[in-house]
């Protein structure tokens, strides 16, 4: 498996000089995903949970909509100069009867660890129908369980106190229990990992819960929370328009700005009860 950290020498520069020392990095690589042998796509991420990096791609992608639709993930053999297994090609064999992924999931350029809609053809093709909306879904959560769980997160991610480079999604339950929390240089990973969890482990649709972003709250994002079933999308940073447009379209309560003991309610501020009164 590849390295989470990287180590490299640094100058560091200050009024006191320079000097220096090594600098821990956290590591970018290209993961090839496969399905029954066809390359999928490329994503550059973080290595560590790849097969839920895979199984929740393909899930909120629409390809699969369980984890009896996937027979077998394995790495592909892939070496680098010096005859090691990179762990960089990933080959999910479908089960029988599961058609294979359409052409408008292909993404004909790499993903980068910024934008995980680039090479899609058109915006519709990543308005994908969910089969869990969290439309009806009466959960209520109290501003003052949100705003605890940006400091929990914080707290959960153990590469970044060491990198400050990574990402983080982070599930909780309405009451603020952490459910997991997994870290990746790219927001849409750090999330495609959080829902091939809940995928492998049996807990979709994630009814009841909030799914909790270290960045801005993107379009794709919405929707592959939307996907799951996930009702409360909260982000510490700003949401796009598209994201708030479509988390309305999708029943989904999106907040944004979640810093210390405020917060902004784009939509569905109903699931926060009569403590907003």
């Amino acid at each position: 498996m590849g390295r989470v950290i990287i180590r490299r020498p640094v100058v560091k520069l200050s009024p006191n000089g320079r000097r220096s020392r090594l600098d821990v990095l956290v590591a970018e690589e290209p993961l090839e995903l496969r399905v029954d042998g066809r390359s999928l796509a490329v994503t550059m991420r973080t290595p560590g949970h790849d097969v839920e990096l895979a199984h929740g791609f393909l899930f909120t992608e629409g390809v699969i909509g369980g984890k009896e639709d996937v027979s077998t993930a394995r790495y592909c053999d892939g070496v680098d100069d010096s005859g090691r297994n990179t762990y960089n090609v990933l080959d999910l064999a479908l089960a029988p009867g599961v058609p294979p992924p359409h052409t408008g999931v292909e993404r004909n350029f790499y993903t980068t660890s910024s934008c995980g809609v680039c090479g899609k053809a058109a915006l519709d093709a990543v308005r994908v129908k969910t089969r869990h909306s969290p439309a009806g879904d009466p959960v209520t959560v109290s501003p003052e369980v949100l705003t605890a769980l940006p400091d929990a997160l914080r707290a959960a991610q153990r590469v970044f106190e060491s990198t400050g480079g990574l990402h983080a999604a982070g599930l909780f339950g309405s009451d603020g229990t952490m459910l997991v929390v997994r870290e990746d240089v790219g927001r849409h990973n750090a999330v495609d990992k959080v829902m091939g969890w809940a995928l492998l482990t049996d807990r979709i649709p994630l009814a009841g819960t909030v799914l909790l972003v270290s960045g801005r709250a993107s379009f794709e994002l919405v929707q592959k929370a939307a996907m799951a079933g996930v009702p409360i999308l909260a982000s510490v940073s700003a949401p796009s328009s598209l994201a708030a447009e479509l988390a309305e379209e999708s029943g989904m309560t999106l907040i944004g700005f979640l810093r210390g003991d405020s917060m902004n309610v784009y939509t569905g501020i109903e699931r926060l009860g009569d403590h907003t009164a």
